[in-house]
């Protein structure tokens, strides 16, 4: 059973689902600083114990609904990624050469680079991820695919750190007569048929 310090991590991924409903082989970016959670400032007060916690009540939340996870490492790390091998070679992701610890990575890309069987660090996600959540304000922006939408969360706090989170949505073409939404397109592409068949 999660920590009542998951709880908010939690909601924040509840919430950031509700708004998008996601499909199997979607791609989370986790960016965090334990550091933050506990009230210090990055890289001063890493906590892998405090990252196993988190990340073994989040996995469970993705796993069912078919989410991978990539965890963000820190700036000592360029902000690489630790993500499953597979999903990587999936998106033709380049392995690069770092191990994340706690001290140059953070403690969330170190323990979660332990706890996958198949672990790989990538440079960059190539702006492909689905969803976004920010732990403690690390930015994590750049790996999400346009368009980025925030879900509020702003009530939500992970001990002392902020938590921020979206999803990202088609990009939207088209001038002022385009249609967005299917049920709409249905609806206006009936209403032409109908005209076309009355009589002239």
């Amino acid at each position: 059973m999660p920590s009542d310090l998951a709880a908010p991590l939690l909601e924040a991924v509840r919430r950031i689902f509700a708004a998008a409903p996601p499909e199997p082989g979607d791609l989370m970016v986790l960016g965090g600083s334990t550091s933050a959670v506990r009230g210090e400032r990055y890289g001063k007060a890493g906590d892998p114990s405090l990252a196993l916690e988190l990340l073994e009540a989040l996995m469970p939340e993705l796993a069912p609904r078919g989410v991978v996870l990539a965890v963000q490492g820190c700036e000592h790390v360029n902000r690489s990624l630790v993500l499953p091998a597979g999903r990587a070679q999936a998106l033709g992701l380049e392995p690069v050469n770092v191990v994340p610890v706690p001290k140059a990575g953070g403690s969330l890309a170190a323990v979660y680079r332990r706890l996958l069987p198949d672990p790989v660090v990538v440079a960059d996600l190539a702006a492909s991820a689905r969803y976004g959540l920010d732990i403690g304000g690390v930015l994590i922006g750049m790996h999400l695919r346009p368009v980025a939408v925030p879900v509020p969360l702003g009530d939500l706090r992970l001990g002392r750190a902020p938590l921020s989170g979206g999803y990202s949505r088609p990009r939207l073409i088209g001038g002022a007569r385009a249609v967005y939404d299917p049920d709409e397109a249905d609806r206006v592409l009936d209403e032409a048929l109908r005209n076309d068949a009355a009589p002239r």
